[in-house]
């Protein structure tokens, strides 16, 4: 993965970003502060290319992903994505970007249903994306999917639980890439895993990145 600038327009650019959360007191739980968990962050992310945002706990890292993602808030600040400032277009109109950006979660063992099989996991956002689809191609996406990540169309009928973490983070990769985005937000994607796995999801990423010409945004507590 590679972290540089490039002389031509960002996909991604952040400018004075602020996300801060009310904090409610009062019988009349009126605003009495606000917790500034984003505070002027400003940033920008080339099309093709990896940029990492490293930061401790408690930081506002995930929260400046999710964001980006409009599954938080935004207090101020724009969010440019090829020129389009998405920090205020209503909820209708960011659906159309809901498409171009993914999320990659932290967690592999919460991010994913565990009442549902991996096949209703992956197909889920192809039901919203793709609804002229038919049920044989979206087997087919998803089968295909599970293939780019390592595990097979067998696993399809299986649940999260019959999986390990870095299985089930493949999963959660699979599920990102199912409507074909451009821009995927990787939540501190290995943190929970085990050492042993980490360089496997790292190359694994590196290795997508590379065949589809994904761009990401790589969240993380340290460089290691």
């Amino acid at each position: 993965m590679t972290d540089s600038t490039s002389a031509q327009s960002p996909l991604l650019s952040v400018r004075d970003l602020k996300v801060h959360f009310p904090i409610k007191g009062g019988m009349l739980q009126r605003t009495v502060d606000h917790v500034k968990a984003v505070d002027g962050v400003s940033f920008d992310v080339p099309r093709g290319k990896t940029v990492g945002l490293v930061g401790e706990s408690g930081s506002g890292k995930t929260t400046t992903g999710r964001a980006i993602a409009r599954l938080v808030p935004i207090s101020a600040g724009t969010i440019c994505y090829e020129g389009q400032d998405l920090a205020h277009l209503s909820r209708s109109a960011f659906f159309a970007y809901r498409k171009k950006i993914q999320v990659i979660f932290q967690d592999p063992f919460g991010s994913l249903n565990p009442r549902m099989t991996i096949y209703s996991i992956i197909a889920e956002p192809l039901d919203i994306h793709f609804k002229d689809w038919t049920k044989a191609q979206k087997v087919a996406r998803v089968a295909d999917l599970l293939e780019k990540v390592g595990l097979g169309a067998d696993f399809m009928q299986r649940y999260p639980h019959q999986f390990s973490g870095g299985q089930r983070q493949r999963i959660g990769i699979a599920r990102a890439l199912a409507v074909e985005p451009e821009f995927i937000i990787c939540d501190e994607p290995v943190s929970a895993l085990d050492v042993s796995v980490q360089a496997q999801i790292v190359n694994l990423l590196q290795d997508l990145q590379d065949e589809l010409g994904l761009t990401y945004l790589f969240i993380a507590h340290d460089l290691a």
